[in-house]
């Protein structure tokens, strides 16, 4: 999904009440266990319990301020379209084991179809970076790709390193010097906690978004960079704070889009079609 063109190009201080409101109200209905919209009675107790005023959202009349109304309008589409569109689409290993068992038959890759790293009963092809990497390879107009770059990504010019990225990236359209397009995935399949390590995935990707903001706003070089997540016991049952987090940071400008689940298979066809569309520009 790609964000709504209602909340980008916000302000960083809207982000900073926005974190601010979640962490304290929390992300969650505590009887539904879907995600939270905050009233305006609850934002203002945030502010007093952190000792902050609130009078740029709700004025002394108790009216929300117009970054008040836009803030509460955030919090709506945030928990709709995590309800309604985000959670349907996320997987278990037995839909993700079929849908990768069926592209694959469709396909018949010759890319790359790494396995997990799990071990015994659970050692398995890592489903959705199979689905992804089959989907690429399919609608990549024959143009290379790096479906593992084991280098940091560095963007050039004349010939000298301009940027170099601080982190490895799950895969780089169409090598990891000068991409159109790099890619985190994150698959948990049978991971049974939000540990520290989905955690971490979700930092690595906004350390990347920074990187990436910084090139563009001083350099004028544009790096597609995407997100793409699976696991509906993982983000959904143990992990909704983090799928709102995501949410944000996408809103943010920090990846350009998020694929949850079955959408690799919906919308990655025509991102891919337009990386080469892009490659065959330079």
């Amino acid at each position: 999904m790609k964000p709504s063109k209602d909340f980008v190009n916000l302000s960083k201080d809207f982000w900073a009440n926005i974190r601010s409101i979640s962490q304290k109200s929390g992300y969650t209905e505590s009887k539904t266990r879907r995600i939270k919209i905050p009233t305006a009675a609850e934002i203002k107790t945030v502010f007093t319990d952190l000792d902050l005023t609130c009078r740029h959202l709700i004025d002394d009349n108790e009216k929300l301020t117009p970054q008040g109304i836009k803030v509460i309008d955030y919090f709506k589409y945030r928990a709709d379209i995590l309800n309604n569109y985000v959670e349907p689409r996320l997987m278990d290993a037995d839909k993700a084991k079929k849908l990768f068992k069926d592209l694959k038959k469709q396909y018949k890759p010759k890319c790359p179809l790494p396995m997990n790293k799990q071990k015994g009963s659970k050692k398995a092809p890592a489903y959705f970076t199979g689905m992804i990497n089959i989907l690429i390879e399919a609608h990549s107009k024959g143009h290379e790709c790096d479906y593992n770059p084991r280098a940091l990504t560095t963007i050039t010019r004349n010939g000298r390193p301009l940027r170099t990225l601080a982190r490895w990236v799950d895969g780089a359209f169409p090598q990891s010097v000068n991409p159109v397009a790099i890619w985190e995935i994150k698959e948990y399949y049978y991971t049974t906690t939000f540990g520290s390590r989905v955690a971490d995935g979700v930092y690595e990707s906004l350390l990347d978004g920074m990187e990436l903001e910084e090139l563009h706003e001083h350099e004028g070089i544009k790096v597609l960079h995407y997100l793409m997540v699976d696991s509906h016991y993982t983000w959904w049952v143990s992990g909704k704070s983090y799928l709102c987090r995501l949410i944000d940071i996408l809103h943010m400008g920090y990846v350009d889009e998020i694929l949850f689940g079955h959408e690799v298979v919906e919308k990655l066809p025509e991102i891919v079609n337009e990386w080469a569309k892009l490659l065959s520009k330079k």
